[in-house]
């Protein structure tokens, strides 16, 4: 479509008739984010409401329909590469986000981890240097004041503020794990999120018992500053919440699963706030994994 097709449209984003909006919208939508910056530039010059809200309406659409794209071509061929799904949820609120700033945040950090490691260190000596760097000279914790805010589940928010909740301070360390090649893998808790260090991810269970092997050596909750803790603590946890032990509680889970998780935050943060108008496209994002 021509720029003088495109201006065409925009001047029929004022009339009245809703059936006339609706195709336009729609054509917008299959024009795809190239039209943006023309609506931007409408949006800017125009001094009517209900223009402005159609615009708004129409670039927002643009913009969700792109984010299903991405998240679900994640899903099919990325899903290895955990911060870009965590990014891809980020652009949902922060559609303008500057990514590369997010990826220098996360390698400033590893840096000042990769400094402080050496080949002889145990598994141990290496997380408290992790948990030193996080927690100690930058700072993070749990944002325990404002527990369900949905800021929480943005990692650019967690970067800057310093605060999150439990999930998204996992993926940061985790993160920062995956690039220094410390096996620090999620564990999907109900009502909580933790990492376990993994010494032989292949073969975390016992083939002939099919129980637990010991290739687990140790889970992190970095909500807790990286407190150690075992398989017993986990134990004692899902008998406080009546559930029954099960292998999904104490073993890493996959990179989809963890922005599900995310996703299943922001629905109740969105819930509690009552943006309502939110739940009905997280929840269409959740289903696209």
């Amino acid at each position: 479509m021509s720029l003088k097709e495109v201006i065409a449209l925009i001047t029929l984003l004022d009339d009245p008739d809703e059936a006339i909006y609706s195709e336009v919208r729609n054509r917008f939508i299959v024009l795809g984010p190239p039209a943006i910056p023309h609506l931007e530039t409408a949006w800017e010059n125009s001094f009517e409401a209900l223009m402005q809200k159609r615009i708004e309406i129409i670039i927002h659409s643009i913009q969700f329909e792109a984010l299903q794209k991405a998240l679900k071509d994640w899903s099919i061929t990325e899903s290895d590469d955990l911060l870009k799904g965590i990014l891809l949820l980020a652009r949902y609120q922060y559609p303008d986000l500057d990514e590369s700033k997010v990826h220098k945040q996360i390698q400033q950090i590893k840096q000042d981890v990769w400094l402080e490691l050496h080949d002889d260190l145990t598994a141990l000596e290496k997380v408290k240097i992790v948990n030193h760097i996080l927690f100690e000279v930058h700072q993070f914790g749990g944002n325990i004041t404002n527990y369900h805010a949905p800021q929480n589940s943005f990692i650019n928010n967690v970067l800057e503020s310093k605060k999150g909740n439990p999930l998204m301070l996992s993926v940061i360390y985790a993160i920062i794990c995956k690039e220094l090649n410390i096996p620090v893998y999620g564990i999907n808790l109900p009502q909580h999120f933790v990492l376990a260090y993994v010494n032989d991810y292949a073969n975390l269970i016992d083939v002939n018992n099919k129980t637990l092997s010991n290739n687990i050596l140790f889970y992190i909750n970095p909500f807790s500053k990286g407190l150690i803790f075992s398989q017993k603590d986990i134990d004692q946890f899902l008998k406080q919440l009546n559930l029954d032990p099960d292998n999904k509680y104490y073993l890493p889970c996959s990179n989809i699963e963890i922005v599900k998780r995310c996703l299943t935050n922001l629905i109740y943060s969105y819930e509690k706030l009552g943006y309502m108008e939110k739940l009905d496209e997280l929840k269409r994002l959740e289903k696209l994994l």
